[in-house]
C-alpha cells in the first residue's frame, strides 16, 4: 500500500474515532458547571433577584479580598452580591459565560474602560465604568476568578 493509501486511512479511522467519542459524551455539561438560564427562566424571577446561587470559598487570597471590597463598592449595584447577577439589571459573572477561556482577564479590562455592547444576555449595553484604576479592575478580576473556581468555573 501506498503512504498516501496509509494517510488517508488513518485520517479516516481518527475522524471515526472523533465521532464514536463525541456520541457518548452525555449531553448535560459536567457537574459543577453552570448553565445559561433560559429565557424563559428570567421571566420567572422577580425583578433585581439574584439570577445564579454562588459559593463563596471559605478564605480568598488577599489580592481578591481587595478586589471583593472594590466589587462590593461599585460593581455589585449591577452585577449583584457576590456577582450572582440581577434580574433585568445585569448577568452574573459567576457563570461559564465569563470563564476564563471565553473573557479573558483582559475582556474584564476593556468592558470597565470601553462598555460592552450587549450580546450574551438580553440586559442591554453595560456602558464604561469611571474611576477604576487597571490595578482595581485586576483585583476586581482576581476576585471574580476565585469566586469562580469554587464554582466549577475553571
Amino acid at each position: 500500500m501506498n503512504k498516501l493509501g496509509l494517510l488517508i486511512g488513518g485520517v479516516f479511522v481518527a475522524g471515526l474515532g472523533v465521532a464514536i467519542w463525541e456520541l457518548t459524551q452525555p449531553a448535560e455539561p459536567p457537574a459543577g458547571t453552570m448553565v445559561h438560564p433560559e429565557p424563559t427562566a428570567l421571566n420567572d424571577l422577580a425583578e433585581g433577584a439574584p439570577i445564579v446561587e454562588v459559593r463563596l470559598p471559605e478564605q480568598l487570597s488577599p489580592e481578591a479580598a481587595i478586589g471583593q471590597r472594590a466589587f462590593e463598592a461599585v460593581c455589585a449595584a449591577c452585577h449583584g452580591a457576590n456577582a450572582a447577577g440581577q434580574n433585568g439589571v445585569a448577568p452574573p459573572l459567576i457563570h461559564r459565560t465569563y470563564e476564563p477561556s471565553h473573557h479573558s482577564n483582559e475582556a474584564f479590562q476593556m468592558a470597565v474602560r470601553n462598555g460592552v455592547r450587549a450580546h450574551h444576555w438580553p440586559f442591554g449595553n453595560m456602558p464604561p465604568i469611571e474611576g477604576l484604576t487597571r490595578a482595581d479592575v485586576q483585583y476586581i478580576t482576581r476576585y471574580i476568578r476565585e469566586v469562580q473556581r469554587e464554582n466549577g468555573i475553571n
